[in-house]
């Protein structure tokens, strides 16, 4: 069984150890998905007001994550027809860097009455940005003191990350910070819920938790950024460590009755959505990267070599199979931005032809973009919409449509906002490659493979092949991978993907033309990239500072503050 965390749904799959059988799924979406202007759980929301959350803000209830394993993994085994019984493990991943303040037994601090309508006391999800300044104090602080372990992450420290994060709630909710005994990544803390053992996976650690060669920063680096901040690492955050593949631990009698599955079978040690999911694209090898696009784009790969790469994620010895260096980079928002482009500005004319012809408004605005050969819109756009992950890494970044004239289409500009994820990507991959890090093939996993000109427009940028991994299920397949580990059906994560993995090889090839006519708008892109990006114009982050200025005089001219944030009548 494989329990994939998405951001705003959990998706349950019962896969066939021999061959990585997909026998049968269920999705539970969350119920109060993603909580980014008001909070929506606690008895406040509940009794007709609401807490009103700053800009960059991003929260989960983790109840949601619980009723995913009491309704998600039932029906998967029901769709499968198995015997539950049958079940010999079960192994879960999740959006990281996503974290959850506990007691000492796992206990949100949510769940408690003094807290239940506390922002800082629930999860804060991946795409939580607010910690950005505090980001930026320890990136500072890193370079100044020539911290080690700061070019492992290629120089920059993300907002997303545990200890921005972490900070962030120290100085602006004391309280909460007190009465948190836990830390804890989401990844570990639904592994908690399954075995009732805490156990660190090697991952996050390494990727977000800067844990690298076996330690974490130092009590002087942090009692630097605040004097009693000191304690963190020791008192919050340090934990065994588990390494990927490895049994966490055992179903226990309460989580077999959520899910209908075994008591004591193995529970594999957790991992990350996109790390999970190379195994299951058979991606095990130095030089394979595997992009995870969806809501955002999540880039890993292996490599037999440790190179500082600028602005990569990090760089984690056994981060996704042991005996290789594993790297990730990322883009902040993908699918977002495209969701976001239907959801606000296209009109409703649009919606009425894409109904009529049978398709989605994505395939439907699509079709209408590629009518047209490379370059006839005659824009380019930045893909900051959500800031920039790398190989920037920085969240203060905003999005861009350079271009526009009063002949614009709306499906104009939908095609730059994809051509411009492309472009992204190829900042990356470049990057790498100019680290020493070649990537030589390019695999797609997630939901956005299913639009091939998208695809295409990915293989024409990148001059690179793209190979598709055969699931549609990539990451709740990878966990599955390891649950079959944990298990003991499998001596290492490299057999079980040659068994259970799949892939589509060179499925989308780059075409010669199409290919030079996208290396005239890299270029454009590219300087865009650079002016906006490294300090060329930093009229971006004067926009998000007036903004969060104007936000701030609201509140102080007639809203109520609260930890920061504003209290409002529904």
């Amino acid at each position: 069984m494989g329990v994939d965390y998405g951001t705003l749904s959990g998706r349950a799959l019962v896969v066939r150890v021999s061959d990585g059988a997909e026998l049968g799924s269920a999705v539970h979406e969350y119920e109060h998905a993603v909580m980014d202007t008001t909070l929506t759980a606690g008895p406040a929301a509940s009794s007709g007001a609401a807490v009103r959350l700053a800009p960059d803000w991003a929260l989960q209830d983790p109840a949601d994550y619980v009723s995913v394993l009491k309704h998600a993994v039932p029906a998967a085994i029901e769709a499968a027809g198995i015997d539950p019984a049958h079940v010999i493990g079960i192994g879960t991943d999740f959006t990281a860097c996503t974290m959850v303040p506990t007691l000492a037994d796992g206990t949100p601090l949510s769940d408690l009455d003094e807290f239940a309508d506390t922002p800082h006391a629930y999860v804060k999800l991946w795409k939580h940005h607010a910690a950005q300044p505090h980001a930026d104090r320890i990136n500072e602080l890193a370079h100044e003191r020539r911290e080690p372990w700061i070019n492992r992450y290629g120089g920059l420290i993300s907002s997303e990350w545990e200890f921005a994060k972490g900070i962030q709630l120290f100085e602006e909710a004391p309280d909460v910070y007190a009465r948190m005994d836990r830390w804890v990544e989401a990844a570990d803390w639904i592994v908690w819920q399954l075995t009732g053992e805490y156990v660190r996976n090697a991952c996050t650690a390494g990727y977000k938790g800067i844990r690298q060669d076996g330690v974490y920063p130092s009590r002087e680096f942090l009692e630097a950024l605040n004097p009693a901040f000191g304690g963190f690492v020791a008192e919050k955050l340090d934990q065994p460590i588990g390494e990927l593949g490895d049994a966490a631990g055992r179903l226990t009698a309460e989580a077999a009755a959520w899910t209908g599955l075994p008591e004591g079978i193995a529970v594999a040690v957790g991992n990350v959505d996109a790390h999970v999911t190379a195994p299951a694209a058979q991606a095990t090898e130095p030089g394979q990267m595997v992009a995870i696009m969806g809501t955002s784009t999540c880039h890993v790969m292996n490599d037999d070599r440790l190179a500082e790469v600028p602005g990569m994620c990090g760089v984690v010895d056994g981060g996704i199979v042991s005996g290789l260096y594993g790297y990730e980079a990322g883009q902040s928002g993908v699918g977002d931005i495209f969701a976001w482009y239907v959801n606000t500005q296209v009109p409703q004319r649009y919606f009425e032809a894409a109904d009529a012809a049978g398709l989605s408004i994505h395939q439907h605005l699509t079709n209408l973009a590629y009518a047209e050969p490379v370059g006839a819109h005659g824009l380019v756009a930045l893909d900051w919409h959500s800031g920039n992950r790398s190989v920037l890494v920085d969240h203060e970044l905003s999005g861009l449509v350079l271009g526009t004239t009063l002949t614009t289409r709306t499906e104009e500009v939908y095609r730059a906002l994809l051509e411009a994820t492309a472009f992204g990507t190829r900042v990356i991959v470049e990057t790498f490659a100019e680290s020493g890090v070649p990537v030589t093939e390019f695999i797609v996993a997630g939901g956005l493979l299913k639009n091939p000109q998208l695809m295409q427009t990915y293989a024409d940028v990148l001059r690179l092949p793209i190979s598709t991994i055969a699931s549609e299920q990539g990451p709740a397949l990878g966990s599955a991978i390891h649950a079959a580990v944990a298990a003991g059906a499998y001596p290492d994560i490299r057999s079980a993907a040659a068994a259970m993995g799949a892939v589509n090889r060179a499925v989308y090839t780059p075409d010669e033309a199409s290919a030079l006519a996208y290396d005239r708008l890299f270029a454009e892109y590219k300087l865009l990239h650079d002016l906006f990006g490294r300090g060329g114009n930093d009229v971006m982050r004067r926009l998000r500072a007036l903004k969060r200025e104007v936000h701030g005089e609201s509140a102080a001219n007639g809203e109520t503050a609260h930890d920061g944030l504003e209290e409002v009548s529904a």
